[in-house]
């Protein structure tokens, strides 16, 4: 089978999306040709008016409410929801300690570990930042954080360091951004498998697998065999006919 290509746009700060990345990994331990897989991580900013570094006298439920214009009681039952459902999935978030920002740097990082390290370098940036910005209170939006973790997950500091003191992937992102739009994505994560199939949200594993199949079938040129049709059917091989 040809690559399956999987792009994902997604965005740092989105609890959901950290959800959607183990739901995926889960639904690709169940399929029989995770070895064609490819995932590339795509740009999504939520908020890209965000400063550096926002309030930190302005918890995470008081921002919600504002945001949803709901009361804090409903805000922090929906970080409740969020934190029970992330635990089922085997993810630890810690809203308490979150310390938003503006992502815009952490995704010219995560093209700068595509570049130098592939998909797998680039995959393991993007759980280190999930990781590091939902669950260590980590603030995603300082260039110095950016370098250590981009560093624990194995690319070079001082090349991170250079890349974010620069304008370096600007461009990537932005054209990942527009091609977003021109998708009509208005929400993330956003999944498109094979270029073709367009997964939205973090959906079960179960759906994943399923998408996974589907897109596999579409990218195979092989033609599927009928069940039963060549063990009841006459046919001739190379040792004859039968």
């Amino acid at each position: 089978m040809k690559t399956l290509r999987i792009d994902i746009w997604s965005d740092i700060a989105c609890p959901w999306c950290h959800v959607g990345k183990r739901r995926l990994e889960a639904a690709l331990a169940d399929f029989p040709r995770k070895d064609a897989v490819e995932i590339v991580w795509r740009a999504f900013e939520l908020d890209p008016s965000a400063p550096r570094e926002r309030d930190r006298d302005v918890s995470y439920a008081e921002r919600i409410a504002k945001k949803y214009g709901s009361s804090p009681k409903e805000a922090e039952a929906m970080i409740t929801r969020m934190t029970d459902v992330a635990r089922e999935d085997g993810l630890d978030f810690h809203f308490e300690r979150i310390r938003p920002g503006n992502t815009f740097d952490a995704h010219r990082v995560l093209h700068l570990a595509l570049v130098r390290g592939g998909w797998r370098v680039q995959d393991a940036v993007k759980e280190r930042f999930l990781r590091g910005y939902l669950t260590d209170g980590e603030p995603i939006g300082d260039p110095e954080t950016l370098v250590r973790l981009a560093a624990d997950a194995g690319l070079d500091a001082e090349e991170v360091r250079a890349t974010l003191a620069s304008d370096q992937y600007t461009a990537d992102v932005r054209a990942d951004e527009e091609e977003a739009r021109e998708l009509g994505i208005n929400g993330v994560p956003f999944f498109v498998l094979g270029g073709k199939l367009a997964v939205s949200g973090a959906q079960p594993s179960t759906l994943l697998l399923r998408a996974l199949d589907q897109a596999a079938k579409e990218l195979d040129p092989r033609p599927v065999m009928l069940a039963g049709s060549a063990e009841e059917g006459a046919f001739c091989g190379p040792d004859g006919c039968a």
